[in-house]
């Protein structure tokens, strides 16, 4: 198999230059077509490449996926805080090309995933159920992409709906905890690249699972990983899991 030819979407951030040094660190798998970022002519470039690694901002993610459709190229996204219009009008540019949209590339988050899923359904509804998240004093949307998957997972096996039972934070009189509360902390400071812990808490006894990112890398392989998995599927919208075969 030929080098996956990629653009970087976000080049100067610092996923992109994490994406840079990990695709030119693998020339057998990857071969750098460009770097760009917003403002730049994506369209122009489209020709020269197989697929687009886009971690620029949730505003633009739509638009790229409308590009990325038009050319019939693989879209891989990994940027976080999009709203659910943004999630939606993803599906359409989907029925044209593959889309892997993930909020975390990151093999051992995918795992945590994975585990959270299974946990909920073994430890049943007594335990309650928080999830707190701890990233870098520049990060722009909270809670992460991640820590929202996360109580999306939990939402699901408790059959709750994550508009309605998330809770994130608490202040003041808010009276006891409601069986159907899934709470939500953010917490930020300094350089932390990523940290989340699932918590389930019981008259008695607590599980935490935890996942602790300490280099940019391990998201940057998997979104390569990604890319390259991708170019072998049909048209449709996919997640980490479908890529590491946990579904």
């Amino acid at each position: 198999m030929n080098p996956t030819r990629v653009i970087i979407n976000g080049a100067r951030g610092r996923m992109g230059q994490a994406l840079i040094a990990c695709a030119k660190a693998d020339p057998a798998s990857f071969e750098l077509s460009v770097g760009l970022d917003v403002g730049d002519d994506l369209e122009a470039t489209l020709p020269a490449c197989d697929a687009v690694i886009d971690f620029t901002h949730a505003d633009s993610t739509v638009a790229v996926a409308q590009a990325c459709a038009a050319a019939g190229k693989i879209l891989v996204i990994g940027t976080t805080g999009h709203n659910d219009a943004d999630r939606a009008r993803l599906s359409e540019p989907s029925k044209k090309i593959p889309v892997v949209f993930a909020p975390n590339f990151s093999v051992g988050v995918n795992t945590l995933f994975w585990l959270t899923r299974k946990a909920t359904e073994i430890l049943g509804p007594d335990f309650d159920l928080e999830v707190v998240e701890m990233h870098h004093r520049l990060k722009k949307d909270s809670p992460s992409g991640t820590a929202r998957r996360l109580a999306e997972i939990l939402a699901e096996v408790r059959e709750l709906d994550y508009d309605k039972n998330v809770m994130h934070g608490r202040e003041g009189m808010v009276g006891e905890r409601q069986k159907t509360e899934i709470g939500m902390h953010a917490v930020r400071g300094g350089d932390v690249v990523g940290d989340h812990t699932v918590i389930y808490a019981n008259v008695g006894e607590r599980v935490e699972l935890t996942h602790k990112a300490s280099s940019r890398d391990t998201f940057a392989k998997g979104a390569l990983r990604a890319a390259r998995w991708a170019q072998g599927q049909k048209p449709g919208l996919y997640d980490m899991q479908d890529v590491l075969g946990l579904k």
